[in-house]
């Protein structure tokens, strides 16, 4: 075959930098792009706010005479410290009277330095388990041997308050650093940390933790005596909800047990987590929905992104035409600004088209919740606004909606359909919503099992089968009718 060469004409797709610039800005979440905008405020000297009020702020300081101090007899230094203090300080006078210009000084500095706090970003040290059991640790009389001891034991505890690790493997670990340590002598350093607070903290299992809590109630505590009765001896009747074996056991009716039962029901099971802080997580919404004039609205959130323009003053320098480096620096930065502005428009425009076309399709989520809730897909939204499926992906990846139920985010609406009798379709979020609704107003000595939801469903003209409810409530993390069952 010989080799030779040819001239084709074709068409293809490329990706420009401005088209990638766009779709980068497209599945940016809503502090990412923050960032972004800012950095190119940073690098861009042709980008700037565009602050309505800016001008008038400026006039207003102008117009505004400058307060001069009074003049003192005193002396002033170059350095313009005062060298002599009046003798006498009239008595209808103030501090800031006399030192006025420290004062102000003073004064505009707090004040400048308070406007540039955001005080929801302020956060005070987070506190752990570890952290607090240290505290109680240093404030306790322990030698130091006991010192060391009780280190290693508040070490092997976890969030939850429970030891991870055995009493035993403590001791070993231990021993190749204390000569002559007896395991009794960590047993009762364990014991002493299991007074620290908060109550039940460093216990082995559940059935410790209870105990330990229990055993710090006061002796004149009502039906203590029988709650320590159920946990030490007939833990595994209390989970099996067994009431007549336990009343049996305890001889004792049925009210004094009930009784029982809610004072071990008043324990903490994880008694480590009520000194864990959670951290809080903002979110951002980035459309606002309401509804006016019974017509839902959408709107886009002013506050996530600023409203951007190009610098008259520089771009006016550009007309100069000449070819200098400083005139080619300027160029550049004035196509890269109209870009990022132009990307950006186009990022908000297509936020509020998506956002639109979603609050259209559920109104219904929007006027009874989630029960309410229509099967949607992707294609569908791509399809009426002429859209590809992965730009519908893009714009609804971490974006969010505020609405009368709550802020959700947008693929919060998209998922699958179940059909129903009358030919139609049910979303599997109303689905879910449905078992939710389902459980919370069953009976917990008769909870509705699988097979009954789906009975119940089916009536509505809903066709799920058993596994699928199986499904979704494990999903939703429902246990299973036999654990949920209460006869206590």
């Amino acid at each position: 075959m010989k080799q030779s060469i040819n001239l084709k004409l074709g068409q293809s797709l490329s990706m420009t930098p401005q088209l990638q610039q766009a779709i980068r800005l497209l599945q940016m979440s809503t502090l990412d792009l923050q960032q972004e905008i800012q950095q190119a405020l940073d690098s861009n000297l042709m980008l700037e706010v565009d602050d309505e009020n800016s001008s008038f702020q400026t006039l207003e300081t102008e117009a505004m005479p400058e307060h001069k101090p009074e003049q003192n007899d005193t002396t002033v230094t170059s350095e313009g410290s005062q060298t002599d203090l009046p003798d006498e300080l009239p008595i209808d006078s103030s501090w800031e009277d006399v030192y006025e210009d420290d004062y102000e000084a003073t004064a505009s500095t707090n004040a400048s330095q308070s406007e540039g706090i955001e005080f929801e970003t302020l956060r005070g040290a987070t506190t752990t388990l570890i952290n607090h059991l240290e505290w109680q640790l240093d404030l306790a009389r322990f030698s130091k041997r006991d010192h060391e001891i009780a280190l290693s034991i508040i070490d092997s505890i976890n969030e939850e308050g429970y030891l991870t690790a055995s009493l035993e493997d403590v001791f070993q670990g231990l021993q190749a650093q204390m000569d002559e340590l007896d395991f009794d002598e960590v047993k009762a350093v364990l014991h002493q940390i299991q007074n620290f607070d908060p109550s039940g903290v460093a216990a082995v299992n559940l059935q410790d933790c209870l105990r330990i809590q229990l055993m710090q109630l006061s002796d004149k505590t009502p039906y203590r005596d029988e709650a320590l009765q159920i946990i030490t001896q007939h833990l595994n009747l209390l989970a099996s909800h067994d009431k007549n074996a336990l009343i049996k056991e305890l001889t004792i009716n049925a009210e004094q047990l009930d009784k029982t039962v809610a004072l071990i029901r008043s324990l903490d099971p994880k008694p480590g987590l009520k000194i864990v802080e959670p951290e809080s997580e903002y979110v951002i919404p980035d459309v606002y929905v309401s509804k006016r004039n019974n017509i839902w609205q959408v709107n886009l959130n002013p506050d996530i992104a600023p409203k951007l323009r190009i610098n008259q003053e520089y771009s006016s320098l550009i007309k100069r035409a000449d070819e200098s480096k400083v005139n080619q620096c300027l160029k550049e930065h004035y196509q890269e600004a109209k870009w990022f502005i132009k990307s950006l428009q186009g990022r908000n425009d297509t936020l509020l088209r998506v956002a639109r076309a979603i609050v259209k399709k559920q109104t219904a989520f929007l006027e009874h919740g989630a029960i309410a809730m229509k099967p949607m897909v992707l294609k569908e939204i791509a399809d009426e606004l002429e859209l590809h499926e992965s730009t519908i992906s893009r714009v609804t990846n971490q974006k969010y909606m505020h609405t009368p139920n709550g802020i959700v985010e947008f693929k919060y609406f998209f998922s699958s359909h179940v059909s129903t009798e009358e030919g139609g379709e049910c979303s599997s979020t109303a689905i879910r919503a449905l078992i939710k609704e389902l459980v919370g107003n069953e009976n917990p000595a008769k909870p509705l099992s699988d097979s009954k939801i789906a009975d119940l469903l089916n009536e509505k003209g809903i066709n799920v089968a058993r596994r699928t409810i199986a499904k979704y409530r494990e999903a939703m993390f429902i246990a299973s009718s036999s654990e949920r069952k209460r006869t206590l």
